[in-house]
C-alpha cells in the first residue's frame, strides 16, 4: 500500500489561483496516495494514517482547536509537515506553528519571475521538529511552477524527506 499524504488547502485569506494545479502536481508526482480537502475537520481525524501533512498555499486562520492539537500531535510523534508557498501566512494566532514552520510572510510581496541560483538555503528549508520532520518552500506561486519538472522534483526531494518515504534530497 502506497503512503498518504493529506495534502489541506483552505483559506480564509488570500487565495492562490494555482492551487488546482498543485494538486494536479502533487497527484502526479507518483510513489503516495494523495487525500486533497479543505475541509478543517479533516485535520480534527486521527493523522497516523498520513506520513506528511501538506499545507498547501494555505492562508489566515484555518484550523480548529482539535485539529491543532492533531496536527501538533501528529509532527511531534514522527510525521510529516510540509508546508508549501502561502504556508506561511497561515495560523497567525498559533504560536506553536511559527516555530513548527520556522518563519512566516511579514507580507506577501508582488508576484516577480525570478531564476534561483542556491547560495544559501533562503527560501526553502527542512529540519525536525520532536520526532517528526519539516519541509517548508517558499515557491510556488504561480500554477505555471507546478508543471516545471525542476520544481516538481524540489517538492518530490522534500516531502520525501518530510515523510520519510526512504529516498533523499530535499
Amino acid at each position: 500500500m502506497a503512503p498518504r499524504l493529506l495534502v489541506h488547502t483552505r483559506t480564509t485569506a488570500y487565495r492562490h489561483d494555482s492551487i488546482p494545479a498543485a494538486v494536479d502536481a502533487l497527484r502526479a508526482l507518483g510513489g503516495f496516495e494523495v487525500d486533497a480537502s479543505e475541509d478543517p475537520a479533516a485535520l480534527e481525524r486521527p493523522l497516523d494514517r498520513y506520513a506528511a501533512v501538506v499545507f498547501l498555499s494555505t492562508s489566515g486562520e484555518i484550523l480548529t482547536p482539535a485539529g491543532r492539537e492533531r496536527l501538533a500531535a501528529h509532527v511531534e510523534s514522527g510525521g510529516g509537515f510540509v508546508g508549501v508557498h502561502a504556508a506561511a501566512c497561515t495560523e497567525y494566532t498559533w504560536p506553536y506553528y511559527g516555530e513548527l514552520l520556522g518563519a512566516r510572510f511579514d507580507r506577501h510581496p508582488a508576484f516577480q519571475p525570478g531564476r534561483v541560483r542556491v547560495e544559501d538555503r533562503p527560501l526553502a528549508w527542512c529540519r525536525e521538529q520532536g520526532a517528526g520532520r519539516v519541509f517548508y518552500t517558499a515557491l510556488g506561486h504561480a500554477a505555471e511552477a507546478y508543471a516545471d519538472p525542476d520544481f516538481r522534483a524540489h517538492l518530490l526531494g522534500g516531502i520525501t524527506w518530510a515523510a520519510r518515504l526512504g529516498r533523499t534530497g530535499a
